[in-house]
């Protein structure tokens, strides 16, 4: 009894240790095997699923978190070309257990946050030959791009030739399907649309709830702090 303990609280060390320690950090041999891996970039420990390393630009003070799949390609050792198929750009930050699978062009902006478990690819199956079990049929692909500045909420899926413009906002659980989607939109439901979205001259439309308000900041004691006038 006491020997199991000593392994159980063994091995419950060494895990915390490698969670702290074992991420792959800018420099680092991992590291080096990406097309780009900026400064202050890190991928926690551990990862679910990485290859095509070369493929894979992630820019500086971008962190990803554990159990990421991150892949370029179908399978590992492939030469897929002269350009990137995955771009991620400076001070990003991918949830836990998310999915980043490309086959053709993934880019994704500066600033851009995702909660867990979210999944961006930019191929999909096809089931146009009845004779043809689904996933015997060769996919389709088309590229994916998320603007600098958006938000993606947990579980939201981003399918093949989704384009979305600069800060715009994923509801938790989307999918957001092929096309074009303008700066500052709101997306949600299954599939997504549209919710709302800013005009230069209206504002938001429609209005935020609470719009023209300013809740205070919660302090310490539970109470509120009164804004500053403006």
């Amino acid at each position: 009894m006491r020997v199991s303990r000593l392994v159980s609280w063994t091995l419950r060390a060494l895990w915390s240790w490698a969670r702290r320690n074992a991420d792959v950090r800018a420099g680092s041999r991992a590291a080096r095997r990406f097309a780009a891996y900026g400064p202050g970039t890190s991928i926690a420990f551990p990862p679910a699923t990485i290859f095509g390393e070369p493929w894979i630009e992630l820019g500086a003070h971008t962190l990803l978190g554990a159990d990421i799949t991150l892949t370029a390609g179908m399978v590992p050792g492939l030469d897929l070309g002269p350009r990137p198929l995955i771009r991620i750009g400076d001070g990003c930050t991918i949830g836990r257990g998310s999915h980043v699978v490309a086959h053709r062009s993934i880019e994704v902006g500066d600033d851009v946050f995702t909660g867990p478990y979210v999944y961006i690819t930019d191929q999909n199956h096809v089931y146009a030959d009845i004779d043809v079990p689904v996933g015997r049929q060769w996919p389709a692909d088309a590229p994916v791009r998320i603007g600098a500045g958006t938000w993606i909420g947990a579980n939201a899926v981003v399918l093949p030739g989704a384009r979305l413009g600069r800060n715009c906002v994923v509801a938790a659980s989307s999918v957001v399907r092929p096309g074009d989607y303008p700066d500052y939109s709101v997306i949600a439901g299954v599939p997504g649309r549209i919710v709302r979205r800013y005009d230069p001259e209206a504002g938001w439309v429609p209005p935020l709830r609470g719009s023209g308000t300013v809740r205070p900041a919660p302090s310490l004691d539970g109470g509120g702090v009164a804004p500053p006038e403006v």
